[in-house]
C-alpha cells in the first residue's frame, strides 16, 4: 500500500490537481538541493518525500489567486 494513501491526502488539499502541483514544486526544490526536516523519510524518491512532508503538514498548500 502507497504511503500516504491519496485518501488521507485529500484531506490536506482542496483537490487532486492541487496536491500534485504542489508535490512536484517541492520535488523539484528537493532535486536542486532544498533539505527536507523529516528524519526518515519512507521514500528515497523525492516525490515521495515531498507527499510525506505535505501529509506531515511540514508544508501546507493553500490555493493562490488567479
Amino acid at each position: 500500500m502507497l504511503y500516504p494513501s491519496i485518501d488521507e491526502m485529500m484531506t490536506k488539499v482542496d483537490s487532486k490537481y492541487s496536491l500534485v502541483v504542489a508535490a512536484a514544486r517541492r520535488a523539484r526544490a528537493l532535486r536542486e538541493g532544498g533539505k527536507t526536516d523529516i528524519k526518515a523519510p519512507r521514500s528515497h524518491k523525492n516525490v515521495g518525500v515531498a507527499l510525506e512532508e505535505i501529509y506531515e503538514d511540514r508544508i501546507i498548500v493553500t490555493r493562490g489567486e488567479e
